[in-house]
């Protein structure tokens, strides 16, 4: 019998050196059990020389280039266009392989009591060596409102964050979410539920396709007997106002996808009108202008950008159903 086959997509966006340590970290990991078919590299619109020396490394290396930033989830449907391999490994450039970062895991899907199992995390390791707390509860109407308000602040241990940090993530279970950092997935799992949604530009995409497989039967599940390096932010911290600006208009566009009307409008009247407020607040407290001038940016370009939020809110109601590759929104 054929041993299971593998992709691992990476989406690049000018990721300069840490493209080139994620890709070399692939080449000593142990792959008794499975065969690497292909290493997709998907270059969103990069500027830098990120891509410089990439095909010499020695890997099945595909490197797909779309011109633009077309966001994560449309290069991650790129990048599995065409795809036969039984298991897809979405794997962030500011990541890197452990040897024991990938056998074991498809050992264990392998599994035939497992065979639920659709999607599957390991721990991730920070700079400091410290096990990142990177699992999630699904996002709930209470999250959005803490935060928006600020009682996740104030009141931590009531209006708890969605992320499971009271997790030691020092052990193996079920879950709701892994983070998309290392996300690895049964190829069946993706097609069932007709790519990743492209609606999302970046943010909360992972968790929109971990929600939808649940609803399908598939599980998640937080494999803690692997571990892959993540440095956390290694591209997003460069442009923190357009980091907060993507959140921002993820998080309205989910509400809309997943939460009854009435909420998803609390939702966004929150957002537009609550959220500001309580962020300047906590920036001034804090003494940190630089803070407070990237939270006006952000909600600047929020506002610029409402009649496309509004029109893929349009479409996140009545087309919710519809396969995510299928809808190519405007205004990306």
């Amino acid at each position: 019998m054929a041993p299971p086959r593998l992709d691992i997509i990476i989406v690049n966006w000018n990721a300069g050196k840490q493209l080139r340590r994620c890709l070399e970290s692939i080449l000593p990991v142990d792959r008794a059990g499975f065969e690497l078919s292909r290493v997709v590299v998907v270059d969103n619109g990069s500027v830098d020389a990120s891509l410089d020396g990439a095909r010499d490394i020695g890997l099945p290396l595909t490197v797909i280039k779309l011109g633009v930033n077309a966001g994560f989830a449309a290069a991650c449907n790129a990048g599995t266009t065409g795809s036969t391999a039984d298991y897809l490994l979405f794997l962030n450039p500011d990541a890197a392989l452990y040897p024991n970062s990938l056998a074991q895991p498809i050992r264990f899907l392998e599994l035939p009591e497992n065979k639920s199992i659709g999607i599957l995390g390991v721990q991730l390791i920070d700079d400091g060596g410290e096990v990142s707390r990177s699992c999630a509860n699904f996002l709930r109407p209470r999250h959005i409102i803490a935060h928006t308000t600020g009682l996740n602040h104030l009141a931590p241990t009531t209006f708890p964050h969605h992320f499971m940090v009271d997790f030691d993530h020092r052990t193996s279970r079920v879950v709701d979410q892994v983070m998309g950092a290392f996300f690895l997935m049964r190829r069946q799992v993706l097609e069932e539920l007709g790519g990743w949604d492209e609606r999302f530009f970046v943010y909360l995409e992972d968790v929109d396709l971990a929600y939808r497989a649940r609803k399908r039967g598939w599980l998640s599940y937080f494999f803690a007997e692997a571990s892959a390096f993540h440095r956390g932010g290694g591209i997003s911290r460069q442009v923190k106002a357009a980091r907060l600006f993507y959140s921002l208009r993820s998080r309205i566009l989910y509400a809309f996808k997943h939460f009854h009307p009435a909420v998803a409008l609390l939702v966004l009247f929150g957002t537009l009108f609550v959220e500001p407020v309580t962020r300047l607040v906590y920036a001034a407290l804090g003494n940190s202008p630089t803070t407070g001038g990237e939270t006006l940016r952000a909600y600047w370009l929020l506002i610029r950008d409402l009649p496309s939020v509004l029109s893929r809110v349009w479409t996140l109601r009545h087309h919710a159903d519809t396969p995510a590759r299928a809808l190519r929104p405007a205004g990306r």
